[in-house]
């Protein structure tokens, strides 16, 4: 991974909802840009143990997605 990658945590509540995840646009709330990520960049999510899980993307793509948000 270069530098440039970045890694964005994502926490989910029992009951699956996601109550905190990382880089997100004040427009949107944490179930929201979890939704918008997981529909253009899937595939670049891990799931991991105790409610947890990461997005690794570049900084770019998710600047990307970023500016479509708020358009």
């Amino acid at each position: 991974m270069t530098d440039k990658n970045l890694i964005i945590h994502v926490r989910f509540a029992p009951d699956g909802t996601v109550f905190e995840i990382g880089e997100r646009p004040s427009a949107l709330t944490a179930q929201q840009w979890f939704t918008k990520l997981t529909e253009k960049a899937g595939n670049a999510f891990e799931s991991l143990s105790g409610g947890r899980g990461v997005f690794r993307l570049s900084r770019d793509e998710i600047e990307s997605m970023k500016a479509t948000v708020l358009q």
